[in-house]
């Protein structure tokens, strides 16, 4: 497939999940959401994402029209837009207008399976990320196992079939039973989540003996599930002065989650690959930075609060302003303090430069010889940029006399 038909056919498929999308996300706002039904509002917001999935695959597609992993988030998208359209399509045909649109309860059986799907793309993902193959021939026997793992779990649509109805789209609703084809079905499920667990374990493999820019490109992916595997949790136990809504929550996770397709665009286009170490630098910088002056500041207004009205007191205004004026003054210090002990830890390569420059600095002061001077300067280039060849030329000065030119010049 030559590059523009490929361009074509990536962007048509994103158009596709969009026109998918537009219409579930119309059904959705005109119903009422009943928290029975297992399809809400956050799984709405779930399946934008993965069309968030298909923008970036059309991308890749339009550029790589070789690489798997385009075609992979092209997939992708399509899932999110189906999953949306079917779910919604059948909550207004059997729940909201029961008998409003025909063929709702087929497009509900349709949805019981589209776990299977999901759990397979994202095994695939994992597994042949970044390059489009497996790490080498031995991890082949996972896409083996994503196969037959998921093709039983879309044994358990089948006896599924008899009900249609909206007890598919209940979060507790009946599950038929399917005997032996149900056994396999949980067995399929559980064989399925090992696969996607393997992938991520070839994934840590690939990043311990990747080198160069293939590890730049596992950097981006890793920091974004990083992110999203600490964000999510922390967003139903983090302080929050005011209580968040169900859908506010949904919403800054799907923002979370959003950004995985994000990091593999960007790593797989090779876009400002090498600015990961930057930003890993920096977010861990911050977030130690938060905690250290929130736990500072919630430590002494506790104390404050005990010495002024007992356990669970409340301080004085004027103490909680002292606090907050000690905690702004330790913000600077504190964030160079920890902005060095990361890179020392994180980025030795700049924390080595860093301090070679500072080394050089307090000699340039001190040191009058200009060929002594020379030598230094090659010597720290050398050691902070690493060029291949590096050579110094000084151009004599109009004000120095002839003999001053003379010397400067050798």
């Amino acid at each position: 497939m030559n590059r523009r038909t490929a361009a074509r056919l990536g962007w048509s498929l994103f158009g596709l999940s969009v026109l998918l999308l537009v219409p579930a996300a119309v059904l959705n706002l005109r119903r009422p959401q009943v928290s029975e039904l297992w399809y809400t509002t956050g799984e709405l917001l779930g399946d934008v994402v993965l069309v968030v999935f298909g923008w970036f695959g059309a991308r890749i597609v339009s550029r790589r029209p070789n690489h798997v992993i385009g075609w992979l988030l092209c997939a992708f998208g399509l899932t999110g837009g189906f999953s949306a359209l079917a779910s919604e399509y059948a909550i207004y045909g059997l729940v909201s207008h029961p008998g409003a649109l025909p063929g709702a309860a087929v497009l509900a059986w349709a949805t019981s399976g589209e776990i299977a799907v999901k759990l397979a793309l994202l095994a695939a993902l994992l597994l042949l990320f970044p390059s489009g193959r497996p790490p080498s021939p031995r991890w082949g026997w996972v896409l083996w196992l994503t196969g037959i793992a998921n093709t039983l779990v879309l044994i358990r649509t089948l006896p599924r079939w008899a009900l249609r109805g909206v007890a598919l789209l209940q979060t507790n609703g009946p599950e038929p039973s399917g005997g032996a084809l149900t056994q396999l079905a949980n067995l399929g499920f559980q064989a399925a989540l090992v696969a996607v667990l393997a992938a991520g374990i070839s994934l840590l493999v690939r990043f311990r003996h990747a080198r160069g820019d293939e590890r730049q490109q596992l950097k981006w992916l890793l920091f974004a599930v990083v992110i999203v595997v600490l964000g999510i949790p922390l967003l139903s136990v983090a302080p929050i002065p005011i209580h968040p809504s169900e859908l506010a929550v949904d919403l800054v996770a799907s923002l979370l989650v959003s950004l995985v397709p994000v990091a593999v665009g960007l790593a797989v286009l090779k876009f400002r690959l090498y600015d990961i170490d930057r930003l890993i630098s920096r977010t861990l910088a911050y977030g130690l930075l938060t905690a250290f002056l929130g736990l500072v500041y919630a430590g002494a207004v506790l104390v404050l609060g005990e010495v002024f009205g007992g356990i669970g007191g409340q301080p004085p205004n004027w103490a909680v302003a002292g606090v907050t004026l000690v905690v702004a003054g330790l913000f600077q210090p504190a964030r160079r303090r920890i902005q060095r002990a990361v890179d020392r830890r994180f980025n030795r390569r700049k924390y080595d430069a860093a301090r070679t420059i500072e080394a050089f600095s307090s000699r340039l002061r001190e040191q009058v010889d200009l060929n002594t001077l020379s030598a230094e300067l090659l010597a720290v280039v050398d050691q902070t940029i690493q060029p291949a060849t590096a050579s110094l030329w000084l151009r004599p000065s109009a004000r120095l006399p002839a003999t001053t030119r003379g010397q400067a010049a050798m």
